[in-house]
């Protein structure tokens, strides 16, 4: 099979979330298996920063968007995923995608549908033997509906099946019906059967729709977006389509979160005893006190409700009342940053906040901490916890989406300890507190028990092979469908 896998963002090209992680790592695995395999994503002006030493240069120039409104050239440049022979094409106009900001558009609409028609444009042009186009979020979603719709008549193009990866169904790209004008997409899609939804157009939703297939990045996320406590108002939407609808947990890059040859460690994690070498580096870095007999508790993360932020503030003032100490990482909404600053500045033992975003200080993190929160509302996969399991810190989860998939709750018999976290599942900070109750208490007075635990994170498996694998069977049974269709 040739695959097209189009992303918004990609890492290190582009990154703001997940996604680019997954973008960045997964097609390298899938074109392991034997599948060709090449990506497409925009050429944001950050691109110039964070490609150094792969810059790329430039495939084709002055083409133009078949369809969408604006008539715009486009070139398109070309280079490789790192460590592989997968190429990543950039489609650059500089008036469209103007900012360093790659979600920093006034017009996040017009920018998407500009690009999905430039994407397929391109790929009618130079790879129309394409056979799989996998689309990620509501960025690309509307790819989809342009092949099924002003591109049907097309031969080669209507012969492409289309995959439908939902990363996060909280962000829908809601819009103006005028959207649909600008994009080139025909007006009969502005109803309720199709992409109008509240009044608006919902780019999410056309991709649900016209997609053959649509996977979200957890099994538990699949099925908790069928529901209308998760789905945001498309759980109709999602139950008609629930025979196209399949759940693969997203992987991490063993070859990058490697705790045995990691640069940004202090010291190589290959057993617990370098694990508290790494801890006591860690403290005197941050300027905490030196205490490797005291848990640090980490948290890397964007700083809003969906998170469980709001969990944690309601607890934290309980949490220092334990022998503790606790780091953060992230950056999000003001009231939690000014509350952790507060709290860094009265806790200054206990607390390091540090307000940022910073690759290399989240390395520490994962290698150096203790534990790792992650109570978020609603989590799709998550990667965090895989990442913190990976270096031996253990997670303390809400049992929902991946992290119900990833995360076990350790509990021992006899001389067998199983599991490799704590988590609780109603969303509620008294049951926050009590897991990391828990933890705190198994930390302090199971000290083997502690190391089994250790030792059971190190041991979970979440590389991409598998995940690849599974990707593979999707877009066979994609292609199948669009055969017999």
């Amino acid at each position: 099979m040739k695959i097209a896998y189009i992303s918004f963002e990609v890492f290190p090209f582009a990154k703001v979330g997940g996604l680019a992680d997954v973008a960045g790592a997964l097609p390298k695995y899938i074109n392991k298996t034997g599948e060709k395999i090449f990506v497409l994503m925009p050429y944001h002006r950050i691109v110039d920063k964070n490609a150094e030493g792969f810059l790329p240069e430039i495939f084709c120039e002055n083409m133009i968007p078949e369809f969408h409104s604006s008539k715009k050239p486009f070139s398109v440049y070309k280079t490789k995923l790192s460590d592989s022979d997968v190429d990543v094409y950039l489609i650059k106009n500089e008036d469209i995608f103007y900012t360093e900001d790659i979600y920093g558009g006034d017009n996040l609409a017009f920018q998407s549908t500009y690009f999905c028609d430039s994407a397929i444009t391109f790929i009618k042009k130079y790879f129309s033997d394409t056979d799989v186009i996998n689309v990620n979020d509501w960025q690309t979603a509307l790819i989809p509906v342009y092949l099924k719709t002003v591109y049907s008549e097309n031969n080669e193009m209507r012969k492409i099946s289309t995959v439908f990866t939902i990363h996060n169904l909280g962000y829908q790209g809601l819009f103006d019906s005028s959207e649909l004008d600008n994009a080139g997409l025909p007006g009969y899609l502005y109803n309720v059967d199709a992409l109008e939804f509240y009044g608006k157009v919902n780019f999410l939703k056309g991709g649900i729709l016209f997609s053959d297939v649509i996977n979200t990045v957890s099994k538990t996320y699949g099925e908790e977006i069928q529901t209308s406590e998760y789905s945001y108002g498309l759980d109709g939407v999602l139950k008609i389509r629930s025979d196209r609808l399949y759940g693969i947990i997203n992987g991490i890059d063993y070859k990058v979160y490697n705790p045995s040859d990691d640069p940004s460690l202090f010291f190589p994690i290959n057993n617990y005893a370098d694990k508290i070498k790494n801890k006591k580096e860690f403290q005197k870095f941050l300027k905490l006190p030196e205490r490797p007999d005291v848990p640090v508790i980490s948290l890397i993360s964007r700083l809003v409700d969906q998170k469980g932020l709001d969990l944690i503030f309601q607890i934290f003032e309980y949490l220092m009342l334990f022998d503790v100490q606790f780091v953060l990482l992230g950056t999000g909404d003001k009231k939690y940053m000014d509350f952790f600053s507060k709290m860094e500045e009265k806790y200054p033992e206990k607390v390091s906040a540090n307000l940022k975003f910073d690759l290399d200080l989240a390395q520490k993190i994962y290698g150096s901490s203790d534990m790792f929160l992650m109570p978020s509302k609603y989590e799709p996969c998550g990667l965090g916890q895989m990442y913190a399991m990976r270096y031996g810190t253990v997670p303390v989860v809400r049992y929902t989406g991946g992290l119900a998939d990833t995360v076990s709750e350790f509990y021992y018999e006899k001389e067998d300890s199983m599991g490799t976290g704590f988590g609780f599942y109603d969303y509620d900070s008294c049951k926050l507190f009590k897991a990391i109750s828990k933890a705190v208490y198994v930390f302090y007075n199971e000290k083997e028990r502690w190391n089994d635990l250790f030792n059971n994170c190190m041991k979970q498996d979440f590389s991409y092979e598998n995940t690849a694998l599974q990707y593979r069977e999707l877009y066979k049974i994609a292609k199948d469908i669009k055969r017999r269709w």
